[in-house]
């Protein structure tokens, strides 16, 4: 089946407005795409740190599903560029760095904001980022296929979570087993990570 005009819920709720020509088409594409990519920024301020690993949890994975979600696979994806961007090169926006990476337990909840602002392959959480952007267009795209609004809607979500949990896992372990050492870092991440190996210090168990 073709799907020439995929209704998201955004679409649903701000019905497109054919009258307004091409140019406001363009800009309320580009205004939800950053209204969505601003969510993702908030949400990546909600940040708990556990002991057992380098790469806390946030908000960022929810605001992502709900970004494809609701726009679709381009736009979803598009929003998520925008953020990647944003942080890379203009506004810090990513969930705030931390020295320790585990052994502590840390909970931020958006202010004082802290968010960090530097280019992915700097930062250890850089795979996840990648996956973000994956994972949106790939619930977008299943969402424009009617998959949301039906009992499919878990599997969609699961197979989101997976898109951003992949790229994150093979990056960080990738750093681990090479001797990483962020910038500004005085030791390899590995020795910073409890473990005994690179699986086990790249996907511990509690």
């Amino acid at each position: 089946m073709q799907y020439a005009e995929p209704v998201t819920l955004v679409d649903a709720v701000l019905p497109r407005v054919e009258a307004g020509g091409r140019l406001f088409a363009w800009a309320r594409e580009l205004a939800l795409m950053a209204a969505f990519a601003a969510f993702v920024a908030l949400a990546a301020q909600v940040q708990v740190r556990v002991p057992w690993t380098t790469v806390p949890v946030t908000g960022q994975t929810y605001a992502v599903l709900v970004a494809g979600g609701a726009l679709g696979m381009r736009r979803g994806a598009g929003s998520i560029l925008l953020y990647v961007l944003a942080g890379m090169f203009l506004l810090p926006v990513f969930t705030p760095g931390s020295a320790t990476t585990s052994g502590t337990w840390d909970v931020h909840f958006i202010l004082p904001w802290a968010g960090t602002e530097r280019v992915l392959w700097e930062l250890a959480n850089g795979g996840y980022i990648v996956g973000f952007v994956l994972a949106a267009g790939l619930v977008g795209f299943l969402a424009e296929r009617g998959v949301d609004r039906g009992p499919w809607v878990q599997v969609a979500m699961l197979a989101g979570n997976a898109l951003v949990y992949v790229p994150g896992l093979l990056w960080l372990g990738y750093l681990i087993a090479t001797d990483w050492i962020a910038p500004g870092g005085s030791a390899p991440l590995g020795d910073l990570i409890d473990g005994s190996g690179t699986l086990d210090k790249t996907l511990p168990l509690p």
